[in-house]
Parts: C-alpha cells; sequence; structure tokens
C-alpha cells in the first residue's frame, strides 16, 4: 500500500528503506529518514498520512533518544502536532508522550514475556519504568506489587494515568526520581523481581539492582552487544555479566530483545542472584 502510494516519489529501494523505519503508535507515525530523502520529507509525510487512514500526526524524528530523561526531538511533517497519543497492548490501554517520555513499540514481545514470568504474590523493582508499560502489563493478571521507578517527571505523571487507565489485579506504585537513590533510601532487599530496562547504562546501575533483590532473587539484566553472528549474542551478553556483576549469580536464559544496528543487539540475560 505505502509502496503503492510513494512509487511516484520514490524508487523501490528508497521505499523500502523507509518502511522499515517507521514506527506507528497509536494515531502517531514515526519516521526515521536518511539525509538522501530529506528534501522529500513533507511530501513522504503528507503521503502516509493520507494513506494511513488511523494516522493523525506523521513526525521525522531528528535525534536519537538521548539523555537522562530518554527523550529525543520530533518535527511534525503531517497532520496535528501533538505528541501525546493512545497505545494499546495486550489488552492495556496507555497513554504515551512518544517526543518527552521513553517509549517503543518494539518491545512488545518482551513485555509479554515478563509479564508471563511475573507471579502471584511478587514484588518486582522496574528500576527504568517510563509511562509504566512493563509495570503495569505485570499487575494486570498477577496480585503483585510493582515500584515503578523514572527519573522523567513527565514519564512518572503518565504512568499514574495510566494505572488508572487499567484494571489491575495488583499494585503498582510510581516513583519519580534517581533510582539508585529511591532504591538506598526506600527499597533494599525489597524485590523478588528486578527490571534494568536501561541497556547503555546497565552496569553502571547493576549494584543498585542487586542491592533491591532479595536473596534468590531474578534480575532482568538488559545491555547492548555486538556480535558478528546473531547466534552469538546471548553467550556474549552472558560473559559479560560474569564479568561485571560482583555477586554469585545462576543464569538461567539469556536471548536478543531486538536488533538495534548492523551487528548490535539489545539482549537479556535473567539471572537468580545469592547474597
Amino acid at each position: 500500500m505505502l509502496k503503492k502510494a510513494l512509487e511516484n516519489t520514490l524508487t523501490s529501494k528508497e521505499s523500502d528503506e523507509l518502511i522499515s523505519a517507521f514506527d506507528q503508535i497509536g494515531d502517531i507515525i514515526i519516521m526515521r529518514i536518511p539525509d538522501s530523502l530529506l528534501s522529500k520529507k513533507k511530501i513522504i509525510g503528507e503521503t502516509l498520512l493520507n494513506e494511513v487512514k488511523v494516522a493523525r500526526s506523521v513526525f521525522y524524528q531528528v535525534s536519537d533518544v538521548e539523555g537522562d530523561f530518554r527523550t529525543r526531538n520530533l518535527e511534525i511533517l503531517a497532520g496535528e502536532d501533538n505528541t501525546e497519543t493512545e497505545y494499546k497492548e495486550f489488552g492495556c490501554k496507555f497513554l504515551v508522550d512518544v517526543e518527552n517520555t521513553f517509549f517503543s513499540p518494539r518491545l512488545s514481545t518482551e513485555r509479554e514475556r515478563i509479564g508471563n514470568l511475573v507471579q502471584d504474590g511478587e514484588v518486582m523493582t522496574n528500576m527504568f519504568a517510563g509511562v509504566g508499560m512493563f509495570s503495569i502489563m505485570a499487575a494486570k493478571k498477577k496480585k503483585c506489587t510493582v515500584y515503578s521507578l523514572d527519573i522523567n517527571p513527565a514519564a512518572s505523571n503518565l504512568c499514574v494515568k495510566n494505572i488508572e487507565l487499567n484494571k489491575l489485579a495488583g499494585k503498582v506504585i510510581s516513583i519519580n526520581g534517581d533510582a539508585s537513590e529511591i532504591i538506598k533510601e526506600q527499597l533494599v532487599d525489597k524485590s523478588d523481581r528486578t527490571l534494568m530496562l536501561l541497556p547503555e547504562r546497565s552496569d553502571e546501575f547493576l549494584e543498585s539492582a542487586i542491592t533491591t533483590t532479595k536473596n534468590g532473587g531474578i534480575i532482568h539484566y538488559y545491555s547492548h552487544i555486538h556480535a558478528d553472528k546473531k547466534s552469538e549474542a546471548g553467550k556474549l551478553s552472558e560473559e559479560h555479566y560474569l564479568q561485571v556483576t560482583p555477586v554469585q549469580s545462576k543464569i538461567l536464559s539469556s536471548k536478543i530483545v531486538r536488533a538495534v544496528g548492523p551487528r548490535y543487539y539489545q539482549t537479556v540475560v535473567d539471572v537468580k542472584i545469592s547474597k
């Protein structure tokens, strides 16, 4: 459909590149556009808005996700200049702000996996929770308690709204602030399961993850790994974790969460720690 709509504007190769680099989040489309096509960005945006009937806005991603608040700059190409939308996933509803808070639709499989691993009665610490998607999906079906931490006030505020939007079996507690400080002050040895969804800085926060996790608890340790062969990425991330961890750990599993670049992967290692 999109290829056909863009056939007068772009070559087949150009349109392939574009289609693989856009995300649809609720009624918003976000595009990463190669430099070679920037001169055509407006017409690309308008074409997409016309073709994708549920779309209200098309944005061009000007910068990568960056900074402590994990935000990015977006430029409106077509439609309404509003970066807040409602997104649905696995029976949950979320308000997200695609510019001012961290959100990735490409983590949906991992969100479902973690939600299925959580057990009734567990306490989970979600150290970098964003708008609370992992937290809420865990508490949707299970009678667990999730401490949902984020340093970005806009993300914490949306997390509070998202807790109200969803009927939960468990409880999610949104806390705004630096994860290390919150853990040190409030959450020492509280957690049966700890999520570390900040792969680019996981080593820096590993001590805090261990501090909040009970003896015998599980840490989901995310990292970015270069691997020449895709099949080796999980094993390499296990080796990396074992090099950096200061506690006795039993590796339960490892896997690629998603590709983030050529021969570059976001991985997760699930470990059980002994303190």
